[in-house]
């Protein structure tokens, strides 16, 4: 493994998205690229996710962002062909058309942690691996948690 590969890997651990159950979404995030929101003086965080030419796939795949909250995010369409983002949002997704060569932008509010998951249902294109997720870490807030025992993890 490179350097580069070890990273990945470890942060897939730390994320939890390394124990996929072999299902097809997890094997295409395991292939995808990881990149990290930023995060603004207002608390507000933005990032760019984009299609490249000839890649039915977004980058990055996996979208990470320190804690829930407002996200910025621009969606750049590099490809010869037209696609599209649906996208998570407390209360409405989001849905941009990203024709050919074309941009867009969408305001999101993920407030609590998760893994949440975005694609193009346009065609194929989900079954041809434009789907990736963002994941929010951080902590449920306590009025938020379920009271329940701890449970057994695999």
């Amino acid at each position: 493994m490179t350097t580069s590969a070890q990273e990945r890997a470890d942060l897939l651990s730390e994320l939890g998205l390394d124990g996929q159950n072999k299902a097809a979404i997890g094997r295409m995030l395991g292939t995808g690229s990881i990149g990290r929101a930023t995060e603004r003086a207002d608390g507000r965080m933005a990032a760019t996710i984009r299609i490249r030419p000839d890649e039915i796939g977004w980058d990055p795949g996996i979208l990470v962002l320190p804690h829930g909250g407002d996200l910025e995010l621009e969606l750049i369409n590099d490809d010869l062909n037209t696609h599209c983002a649906l996208l998570p949002s407390n209360g409405d997704r989001k849905f941009i058309w990203l024709v050919n060569h074309s941009r867009g932008r969408a305001t999101l509010n993920l407030d609590g942690p998760g893994c949440y998951w975005y694609s193009s249902p346009t065609g194929n294109d989900e079954g041809r691996g434009l789907t990736g997720a963002i994941v929010v870490l951080g902590d449920v807030p306590p009025e938020a948690r379920l009271d329940r025992p701890d449970q057994p993890r695999p």
